[in-house]
């Protein structure tokens, strides 16, 4: 399995000769924009840093015969051809086996009305088991063996990244949702994490990063 960061939280995912791409928003590197040849494309909801509504649509045309899959606020939002992906259903993508996971966006301001967000785990025969939450801390599914740690955003605390870390339990992390801090601070953050979260093998991946595992 091949993962490659596109900027904050777009992962690209590779097997075989199977493509899925995760979260194109618009915090994503522009590049992300111009893939063709995926699988499938997920979004995780229907924030605009996980969703680019202006240029989501050219990257669809661009790819015909991807798989869409949102949580289900954002595949009503973005309409046909986009398909619900719930908490627990999988879908079968070449080699891939794609997991919904979890229901609800982590809490920002009590006043603000929370959004669906369904993460996704990713595996296939052979190969590791990569989970992306989307915004949450809530689910730590059992068995993860590559997990992608959301590390600063307006609902996010140090302490409780660490314990989302602690209880998911990956054999390899890399960090995303990451470009809401400066470089300095992102280091802040990540030193906390990886010296704490109790993963061996963390990996401060840049924002155009791979990884292969």
């Amino acid at each position: 399995m091949l993962v490659t960061r596109y900027g904050h939280a777009a992962l690209l995912v590779e097997s075989g000769a199977t493509r899925v791409l995760i979260d194109p928003g618009t915090l994503s590197r522009e590049v992300v924009f111009g893939l063709t040849g995926l699988d499938a494309i997920v979004v995780t909801h229907q924030h605009p840093d996980h969703v680019d509504p202006d240029r989501i649509g050219g990257l669809v045309d661009a790819n015909p015969a991807a798989t869409l899959l949102a949580d289900p606020e954002t595949a009503e939002r973005l309409g046909s051809p986009w398909r619900a992906h719930r908490d627990g259903e999988i879908t079968l993508i070449g080699d891939l086996e794609l997991t919904g996971v979890g229901q609800w966006h982590a809490v920002i301001a009590e006043p603000l009305p929370r959004v669906a967000n369904v993460g996704v785990l990713i595996t296939a025969s052979g190969e590791p088991t990569l989970f992306h939450p989307g915004d949450s801390y809530a689910v730590a599914p059992p068995d993860i063996d590559v997990l992608a740690v959301p590390l600063s955003a307006p609902w996010t605390k140090v302490a409780e990244t660490i314990d989302f870390v602690a209880r998911v339990g990956p054999t390899v992390m890399f960090p995303i949702h990451d470009c809401t801090v400066s470089e300095a601070g992102h280091g802040v953050y990540w030193q906390h994490v990886s010296r704490f979260g109790g993963v061996a093998d963390a990996r401060n991946l840049p924002q155009d990063g791979q990884l292969e595992v």
